[in-house]
């Protein structure tokens, strides 16, 4: 048996990832390929009393954490001397968070209570470069680590492979789209009645419920009941009888004898509520949709009705079916999507690239073969288009399709969201 293709992709790029990232916040990560006994040397850094990461130069300590309990993440530092509390008043710090890009975050610390703090606020993702620099007493200390969360390294090969594509955030055009539903019907120049011009008996009749007739084509003869004259009742028009009101022998009326309709004549009908059809125009482009979405056509709305119905209070949008066929018989059940405008967005990204990590909707930023989470702020939405209002940065490249694998691959080094 074939193996799922997807699996299969999965299988060729995961193995090819040169450092899975390390999804915890102050776990260092490994940028060399030695493997998992390498990253795992790196996680296991030495924790303060605080939880935080103890760094050490002589008798000086400094415990660095990442205070995410108020309304923004803050950077607070505590220090220590020969492991006891130090008076954070003796000391001066500050922190560089190089990101990948690259661009540097510097924050400067002021004491508070018994930790330094940082008046700006650590933004999202936190995965960097950190370099500490701390002065107490005329001594200087200083401190470089890595701390990476949702980042992976994927070979430009493997990422072929695995038919990743990118684009580079910016402005787009979001089409704005109203879901509709109706059912199909012949339109009425596609039907005709079939009366017979003076009453009468129906003497012959050569017509069939379902039969194709042509145009001029005579269905029945009727036998005059003033003048006993017999006249034939031709077809006013080619396609297939729809109903039939009469036999052999019965009398002819006001009643038609016959409906002939012709099934390539169709259209849509839409029903539009009131706060809908304010939105809808003659002209407006639609994509109509079969019920089982085996079968898709785009044509336009080609009128609207102007009385409501009075049971459901609906009105009726006709759609032109471009393209009759077997997956369209009048009767049937149709979804649509009219496209009701268009507005423009500074920054978007394409909702197909959109994917969760942890609590947020992220798209994955590509540097180099470096792929990185980017939280985002998102405003209007479309099947195609996502307006983006924060977190991510005009002219960034982002993976588009392929964007579960690069989840896949950093979702594997089984990482946690860590400080």
């Amino acid at each position: 048996m074939h193996a799922d293709p997807v699996r299969r992709l999965a299988r060729l790029i995961l193995p090819l990832s040169l450092a899975a990232a390390l999804a915890a916040c102050g776990q260092g990560a490994s940028k060399s390929p030695e493997g998992e006994e390498a990253a795992t040397e790196a996680a296991e850094y030495e924790r303060g009393p605080h939880r935080g990461r103890l760094l050490r130069d002589g008798d000086f300590s400094l415990e660095v954490t990442l205070y995410e309990d108020g309304p923004e993440p803050l950077f607070r530092l505590y220090p220590y001397l020969k492991d006891k509390p130090l008076d954070p008043k003796q000391v001066q710090a500050s922190i560089a968070l190089t990101r990948l890009g690259p661009k540097v975050d510097r924050f400067t610390l002021t004491p508070e209570a018994d930790y330094l703090t940082s008046a700006a606020v650590v933004r999202e993702p936190h995965s960097f470069d950190v370099s500490v620099v701390a002065t107490r007493g005329g001594a200087r200390h200083s401190w470089t680590y890595s701390s990476y969360e949702g980042r992976t390294t994927i070979s430009a090969d493997a990422a072929r492979a695995g038919r990743v594509t990118t684009e580079r955030a910016g402005p787009a055009t979001l089409g704005e789209t109203l879901p509709i539903a109706g059912r199909v019907e012949i339109t009425p120049e596609g039907q005709s009645e079939v009366h017979a011009r003076y009453p009468g008996r129906v003497v012959s009749l050569n017509a069939e419920l379902g039969q194709r007739v042509r145009r001029g084509q005579v269905l029945a003869r009727v036998e005059s009941s003033e003048s006993l004259q017999t006249y034939p009742v031709t077809a006013p028009l080619g396609g297939v009888i729809v109903k039939k009101n009469v036999v052999v022998g019965g009398i002819t009326g006001a009643e038609p004898i016959l409906v002939v309709a012709d099934p390539t004549k169709l259209h849509a009908e839409f029903f539009l509520y009131p706060r809908d059809a304010e939105r809808v125009r003659v002209g407006q482009p639609v994509e109509v949709f079969s019920l089982a979405g085996d079968h898709r056509i785009t044509s336009s709305v080609e009128a609207i009705l102007p009385t409501a119905d009075l049971t459901n209070q609906t009105l009726i949008a006709h759609v032109h079916l471009t393209a009759p066929g077997e997956a369209w018989r009048p009767g049937l059940g149709v979804k649509g999507v009219v496209h009701v405008g268009a507005t423009s967005a500074p920054l978007a990204v394409r909702t197909r690239a959109i994917q969760p990590f942890r609590d947020f909707e992220v798209v994955y930023a590509k540097v180099g073969d470096t792929y990185e989470v980017r939280m985002l702020e998102l405003g209007r939405r479309t099947p195609e288009w996502t307006e983006v209002l924060g977190g991510l940065e005009p002219g960034t490249e982002y993976v588009v399709d392929g964007a579960f694998l690069i989840r896949a691959d950093i979702e594997k080094s089984g990482a946690s969201h860590d400080h």
